[in-house]
């Protein structure tokens, strides 16, 4: 120990004097100090490294929400926009029937599904303030929609033809044969058409119009398709059951009419053979839109058939 110590400044002479030689002893501390420097380097680095890279990660998921956010905002927009234009197409499609029509009409909208008890109605936003009265013909551009049933000052029902106590005078366009179409209950989508004589040819896809009778309903325009035809060995009559051209459940906008005016759509709807289904999605997209209000005017039309009348 004695020896180490007094060999100690010995040593540091040795190395002051020549340090060129004194590097072996030096060699490990340097090396152990390299190693050292570059663990905590190589620490420090990966330590950074894993910060940049969460803060990065953050950045792009805060990106993400706002981007996210950003494309629902115009989603919602395009489809306002999609919106819009189908109620523009409505819009001029109804303004383009009103003009080619000389029928007196008032435009209106369905703002109610109702549940009347025995009745199949909806209601509308317009009453007898605006005109109406009941019995008038509730149309669409597509077809015949029903009658006015219960006018109110500001509102008013309107009975749906699928309704069993509607009734309306129709003609089969394609060979003229007379019947009466008559809803088959309140709460169902199907109608029949009556006193059809057993010797008419009716066939499935026929398209049945209006016969104009009283002036209620325009001449010639769309009730119904022909679904089904039978011919009972007891009855003098065919059976023949219909759906409506116009879905009642999907209207939006109706034309109440005012006035026929002897109006006669005979020649703008082509004859329906048994292949229909063109000219039957032809007449459905043609859906009903609001339009200006027509002056009204009044017009005295009979009602439809009473619930306490009884058939024959």
């Amino acid at each position: 120990m004695i020896g180490i110590v007094l060999a100690l400044p010995l040593i540091s002479i040795n190395m002051q004097q020549r340090p060129q030689e004194s590097h072996w002893l030096s060699k490990p501390f340097t090396l152990l100090g390299s190693a050292v420097s570059e663990t905590f380097y190589g620490f420090s680095h990966g330590v950074k490294g894993t910060t940049a890279m969460y803060l990065d990660l953050i950045n792009i998921k805060k990106q993400s929400e706002a981007l996210q956010s950003h494309n629902n905002e115009l989603q919602a927009r395009l489809e306002k926009m999609n919106e819009l234009l189908i109620e523009n197409d409505r819009l001029r499609g109804l303004l383009t029937f009103k003009d080619q029509t000389k029928m007196s009409l008032i435009a209106a909208e369905v703002i109610g599904r109702d549940l009347v008890i025995d009745h199949s109605t909806i209601t509308i936003n317009k009453g007898t303030n605006d005109g109406l009265k009941a019995g008038q013909a509730v149309i669409t551009t597509g077809g015949v929609l029903g009658y006015i049933f219960k006018p109110e000052p500001f509102t008013a029902h309107v009975m749906l033809i699928t309704d069993r106590y509607a009734v309306v005078d129709g003609i089969v366009q394609r060979t003229r044969a007379h019947g009466i179409v008559e809803g088959k209950s309140q709460y169902g989508s199907t109608l029949s058409l009556k006193y059809v004589e057993k010797t008419e040819d009716v066939k499935e896809g026929d398209l049945v119009v209006t016969g104009g009778l009283d002036n209620i309903f325009p001449k010639g325009f769309p009730v119904a398709i022909v679904e089904s035809v039978e011919k009972k060995t007891f009855s003098v009559s065919l059976k023949v059951d219909l759906r409506p051209v116009v879905d009642p459940y999907k209207v939006e906008e109706v034309f109440i009419v005012l006035q026929a005016a002897n109006e006669d759509f005979g020649d703008k709807y082509a004859p329906q053979t048994a292949a229909t289904e063109s000219v039957q999605k032809a007449i459905e997209t043609a859906t009903p839109t609001v339009a200006p209000s027509a002056t009204p005017t009044t017009v005295a039309s009979p009602a439809p058939k009473k619930p306490e009348e009884k058939r024959p």
